[in-house]
């Protein structure tokens, strides 16, 4: 089969195409006909060494995909050969064929595409998860989202409105004001010209946000908790400005606030009944049109390093989707 590989750490040009053997079916895993990969931040970290996994050479990057179920292991029940499918697998996605976990492979509604499906796990898992089980969010609450026209930052808008909240996001550049809006913001910042701790307490009569989702720490995680509100969470996603910040506990004692980390992944390993219930009702919100996942741009598994860095320049929104079988 035809695969995008990693034989050396380092930028996405390091990135080669070759054929190699297709994966082998075994015990409690799907394989899957892939159609279309979704692009997530960690994957542009896993081949240049710098994440908390650092698979054996060579290997595929991609970390979630949709397509069609061709083989199942033994004691494989939740999906059958033909079903279509979307599900998170850690790498492999670059190629195709990809094993997949039982537990992490959801079939998908009839008016859900592929490209839409390969996008969801990781940012929708992510985030639902951020908001509900580890935020606690509550209608009528203030949702403050950093990276709000990116990935993991356009779910969380849409599920924070879906959810009964009052959204705030904040992007870089005017250009992605609209697609926040029409994902449910009710106020965007634009942080390249406006003070977020200012603009926040001043959209909320000084009282400050009660969960802020911050995928992207340094800077973004600084102002958070300056105008985070008495009881607020601010939750902990990821670090895609390159720092991760250092925090103040006297301000964690002033505010009556609480950090919570989010580490999705391991969620999923520890309580996989209560992750895939996750799912189901958000695949529920899919069927029912409540969520609509955004794509921005379609790239074919040979141009995979240009998606990459594509997602690196910062300038896209939602997500990014490659494109293996139409």
């Amino acid at each position: 089969m035809k695969a995008l590989v990693c034989k050396e750490f380092g930028d996405p040009d390091i990135l080669v195409m070759e054929e190699i053997e297709e994966p082998k079916i075994v015990p409690g895993k799907v394989k899957i006909a892939v159609h279309s990969v979704g692009l997530n931040f960690p994957d542009t970290l896993i081949i240049a060494g710098k994440y908390q996994v650092k698979p054996p050479f060579p290997f595929s990057p991609g970390m979630e995909s949709s397509g069609i179920v061709t083989e199942i292991g033994e004691g494989v029940t939740n999906v059958a050969v033909g079903d279509r499918v979307m599900a998170s697998h850690s790498i492999g996605g670059f190629a195709e064929y990809v094993l997949a976990p039982e537990n992490n492979t959801y079939k998908i509604p009839d008016n859900m595409p592929f490209d839409q499906a390969a996008g969801f796990p990781v940012t929708y898992g992510t985030t639902y998860h951020a908001l509900v089980d580890r935020g606690n969010i509550q209608p009528g609450e203030v949702l403050l989202v950093h990276g709000a026209a990116g990935g993991v930052g356009l779910n969380a808008v849409e599920l924070g409105k879906a959810l009964g909240a009052t959204v705030i996001g904040t992007v870089g550049s005017d250009e992605k004001i609209d697609i926040v809006k029409q994902y449910g913001a009710s106020h965007v910042i634009n942080y390249s010209t406006e003070n977020i701790k200012d603009r926040v307490k001043e959209l909320t009569d000084g009282k400050g946000a009660d969960v802020i989702y911050d995928p992207v720490g340094g800077d973004a995680f600084d102002q958070s908790i300056r105008c985070i509100n008495w009881n607020g969470r601010l939750l902990v996603i990821g670090f895609a400005s390159g720092r991760i910040a250092e925090l103040k506990t006297n301000l964690v004692l002033l505010k009556g606030c609480s950090v919570v980390g989010v580490f999705w992944g391991e969620f999923g390993r520890r309580n996989p009944a209560k992750n895939r219930a996750n799912f189901m009702a958000m695949l529920d919100m899919v069927e029912a049109g409540t969520l609509k996942p955004h794509v921005s741009r379609h790239f074919p598994l040979e141009k995979g390093a240009d998606a990459m860095k594509a997602l690196l320049s910062r300038k896209t929104t939602g997500k990014i989707i490659i494109t293996v079988k139409d």
